[in-house]
């Protein structure tokens, strides 16, 4: 009887061990099943997504690819920078020291005329100077023009029509400068002037210029003032 007893109790135990070893197993393969499953559920879930995390920029690398294609893109599209007020300033830059380096104007190779500019009474007049070479030349400055030989001084010249830019004249094409005689009073020390001399600025050759109609001009050496060279005839710019 108790040989029976302690077999039965045996081949419980044996089963006990075998369940237990099953259900071990059985946990084993669930875990490795769970493990293999993982990679595949995380694939899908980031292709799924993909485009929401870059588009929302969770993804480090996709919100800095981003980021930098939307600079990239500006840059190469903009508009902006080719217009901007430094590449102005380039251009302008540029203008001038292709005008500096241009040869300066003499009296050998520009022709200086005067003609009425009001009147009467005639208060002021307008220098032309034509370039008459064949080449280009720059004309700095303003005209040095004295009007008497009881007057040795040059007429001053006025700072505000001084011109922005510096004036080349293609060959054949004027300049011109504004030049005040006097305020156009019966009072005033007027002196009459048939002829006049001008120097260019940069040389000292004195070219005669003719007084404009058949009486000449008046001028007040009080009162003369001159304009600067400009590559137009700025009416009312230059009033003085």
């Amino acid at each position: 009887m108790n040989t029976a007893r302690h077999r039965s109790t045996l081949l419980t135990l044996a089963g006990t061990a075998l369940a237990l070893s099953l259900t071990a197993c059985q946990n084993g393969s669930g875990v490795k099943s769970s493990s293999a499953a993982t990679p595949a559920a995380t694939v899908a879930s980031s292709s799924t997504t993909s485009g929401a995390t870059v588009a929302a920029g969770t993804d480090g690398s996709g919100a800095a690819g981003s980021a930098g294609t939307a600079r990239s893109t500006g840059s190469a599209g903009s508009t902006g920078s080719t217009g901007s007020p430094a590449s102005a300033g380039s251009a302008g830059e540029s203008g001038r020291q292709a005008a500096a380096s241009t040869p300066a104007c003499t009296a050998r190779n520009v022709r200086v005329t005067a003609a009425g500019q009001d009147g009467p009474p005639t208060t002021h007049i307008v220098l032309t100077a034509k370039n008459t070479s064949g080449h280009s030349c720059r004309l700095p400055g303003f005209p040095h023009v004295q009007f008497l030989e009881s007057h040795k001084q040059d007429v001053p010249a006025v700072a505000k029509s001084k011109p922005a830019a510096p004036v080349v004249l293609a060959p054949g094409a004027p300049a011109y400068a504004l030049v005040k005689l006097s305020d156009g009073g019966v009072d005033e020390d007027n002196e009459p002037v048939s002829a006049f001399s001008v120097t260019l600025e940069g040389d000292s050759t004195v070219v005669a210029v003719a007084a404009p109609g058949s009486e000449g001009i008046a001028v007040d050496p009080a009162k003369a003032l001159t304009g600067y060279w400009t590559p137009e005839l700025r009416n009312g710019a230059d009033d003085f």
